[in-house]
């Protein structure tokens, strides 16, 4: 550790820190526009000057100067301050007059430091230097000529998203940030780099001229589109959501977001539902929440409790899931499930469908089995956290599946579950890689246990864990990666058929003659039989409510209170940023007043009830989260032989996996733009 004395406060941090960690550290703010603590050190603004005693008698950029024992700082000298005043006219040389119009207004960092250290008039006299426009895709809008070549961009795509695909060209005034070659910009961070951005360059193209920070109401939530559970803020105005932007939590996703999740905001308002529906004659026609309920007790109490189910589908928030398990307990009917593709997830034990070692334990690993699994587009921002490990060293990763571009290097080990049992029989390379490693983990993908092997492949999977010192009291390298936001809160709460009930695959292929969809949009849906009544609960027109008899409005995760489980079994809570439209309601409410309207009243009737209830029948949702040890080393029961059939890509659209990205003209766009074959398929 390093003592230093900074504007006359002592403050000690580990050797190797940087004068600006170190101002951190005592708490006093340097400005800048380069430097980022996620990001390498490029020195290129020189705003971050301050005044090192013993050193030459000149300002010194302290994000690239390391500490030293006994140094002393000065971070607001009369020297200081004329340096920065002199950096600050000349960054404002070329930059145009645009903050009356410019989106970054009111949360731009050069517009702070210029109130501080800018001049009220210029002295350069000489035209301001224009610079083109690039085309960066559908996300991301550019207007270079206000960029300082802070080189945030560039390094943020060449270091965390790994594609490389914007740097400097030309040299001095000439300079320009750009991709190479004219192109949209394929990462599926790209958005990152938008609120990297230290001034107006790089804004977001589907926000551009909406509105002002000032105007907008902030809400803290969690993303629901994948299964990371990013944190996020929601930005409304009025009754619509305008802008979704991360939040920082170094444990989930440190304050990067997917685009997916960042830009598919123009879905919310798109094919809403916004009233109940009912199916007269083939035909759907608007009706009375009195008349849909009526319709559906009619129903109910015609059918059999054993020809009655429920599914729930990846947008689902806890609650909503645990009304509907004991509002169709409370019928008589065990015919349940959350898994609605058939993944072969066995329930038994919490470890088993899981990411044990944890999104930041990550960086603690040195070696990765991925079987069956894309994380870049399954979880982009839990595949940063690999390729910063990766970036790290010591690390090796391999992968059972097809080859695709993951941004780290990798061993192919092969495409089917065959290489999985090499590895096990030891005869495949890998495995002395797995043998020697120290921490070595696994990542076995939602999609690899939809197969019909599925069931095997999670017991070959563990069995692998436990032969290669997966599983330890100080080490769990046992995960699988879900791709649904609802999954492991539905399988915490054992949203799972009974013993002797049916599963997803016998509701949908007509074993039920009621069948009650919550969220549930997957294409399987669209092939229920003619004779199932299908009761439709969901925000979306999409394939769930084109299949309903009836349909009852719900509302989307930005439009109420819930309770979530991200991937590695952690509990967040969503909050409501604006009401869903028209007569459309929470999902537990509907489930609540239905259940009434019934004869099976629920035993809460507030939000507060119900969690309480909750957590006093589910334990797991009043504890603090924990990194679960490996030292269980019992498994799940062997289920069949493994099959030599290709690992398929789970997601190959990453832009529209759900209804609210496929009702977002932005994320069309974006197919349109990296994938046109997929764009003329759709149409």
């Amino acid at each position: 550790m390093a003592k230093l004395t900074i504007d006359g406060i002592e403050v000690e941090v580990p050797n190797g820190s940087t004068v600006i960690q170190a101002c951190e550290a005592a708490g006093i703010e340097i400005p800048r526009f380069c430097y980022h603590e996620r990001l390498s050190i490029a020195g290129n603004c020189r705003m971050c000057l301050v005044e090192i005693e013993k050193m030459p008698p000149k300002p010194v950029a302290s994000c690239g100067q390391p500490v030293a024992d006994g140094m002393v700082v000065h971070t607001d000298s009369e020297m200081v301050r004329k340096g920065r005043r002199g950096v600050m006219e000349f960054l404002l040389i070329n930059h145009p007059l645009d903050c009356p119009i410019c989106d970054q207004g009111g949360e731009c960092d050069l517009q702070d430091e210029a109130v501080a250290y800018g001049r009220d008039t210029s002295r350069y006299e000489d035209d301001k230097r224009s610079v083109a426009q690039p085309d960066w895709g559908p996300l991301v809008r550019t207007t270079m000529t206000r960029c300082i070549h802070c080189t945030r961009c560039v390094r943020f795509t060449t270091e965390v998203a790994g594609t490389a695909e914007i740097g400097g060209t030309f040299r001095g005034e000439s300079t320009k940030i750009s991709t190479y070659v004219e192109k949209a910009l394929t990462s599926e961070l790209s958005g990152n780099i938008i609120d990297l951005c230290p001034v107006g360059a790089l804004t977001s193209k589907p926000y551009a001229f909406t509105a002002r920070p000032w105007e907008l109401r902030k809400t803290d939530s969690i993303d629901v589109l994948d299964a990371v559970g990013s944190n996020i803020r929601i930005d409304a105005r009025g009754a619509e959501v305008l802008r979704i932007l991360p939040r920082i939590n170094d444990e989930v996703n440190e304050e990067w977001l997917g685009d997916k999740s960042r830009f598919s905001v123009d879905g919310l308002k798109r094919r809403r539902l916004d009233r109940p529906w009912i199916r007269e004659n083939g035909k759907l026609r608007p009706a009375s929440w009195e008349e849909a309920f009526a319709a559906i007790a009619n129903k109910a109490k015609a059918t059999a409790p054993a020809k009655m189910g429920a599914l729930a589908g990846d947008l689902v928030d806890v609650e909503s899931m645990l009304a509907l398990k004991e509002f169709f307990a409370a019928m008589g009917s065990k015919n349940i499930d959350c898994r609605i593709n058939g993944a072969a997830f066995d329930a038994s034990k919490r470890a088993f469908y899981l990411f044990n070692t944890t999104i930041a334990g990550i960086e603690e690993a040195d070696a990765l089995l991925i079987i069956g699994s894309n994380p870049r587009h399954e979880a982009p921002v839990l595949n940063a956290r690999i390729r910063k490990r990766w970036l790290a060293g010591g690390f090796k990763a391999g992968v059972i599946g097809q080859p695709v571009d993951l941004t780290y290097k990798y061993d192919h080990v092969g495409e089917g579950a065959d290489a999985l049992q090499a590895i096990l029989d030891g005869t495949h390379p890998f495995a002395e890689v797995l043998k020697s490693a120290q921490k070595p983990m696994l990542i076995l993908g939602a999609g690899a246990l939809e197969r019909p092997d599925g069931a095997a492949i999670h017991t070959a999977a563990w069995k692998l864990a436990t032969q290669f010192n997966m599983l330890t009291p100080e080490w769990h390298g046992f995960n699988v990666l879900h791709h649904a936001a609802a999954r492991v809160g539905g399988l915490d709460l054992g949203f799972l058929p009974g013993e002797g009930s049916m599963d997803a695959k016998a509701m949908l292929s007509g074993g039920a003659d009621l069948l009650w969809l919550l969220g549930v949009d997957d294409a399987a849906v669209r092939n229920i039989p003619a004779q199932t009544f299908v009761v439709y609960q969901g925000h979306h027109g999409d394939a769930g409510a084109a299949r309903a008899d009836i349909i009852l409005p719900g509302a989307a995760y930005t439009e109420k209170d819930g309770l979530y489980v991200n991937t590695e079994g952690r509990v967040q809570q969503a909050y409501i940023a604006v009401k869903p439209p028209g007569d459309a309601r929470e999902d537990w409410r509907i489930l609540r007043a239905i259940s009434a309207y019934i004869g099976h009243a629920l035993p809460y009737d507030t939000l507060e009830q119900l969690r309480a209830h909750l957590k006093a029948a589910y334990p797991v949702f009043a504890e603090e989260f924990h990194r679960f040890a490996g030292n269980d080393q019992a498994g799940p029961a062997t289920a069949g032989p493994l099959s030599s059939d290709a690992f398929a890509p789970l997601l190959p659209n990453y832009y529209q996996t759900d209804v609210i990205s496929r009702s977002s003209p932005t994320m069309a766009a974006c197919v349109a733009a990296h994938n046109p074959a997929l764009a003329e398929a759709a149409e």
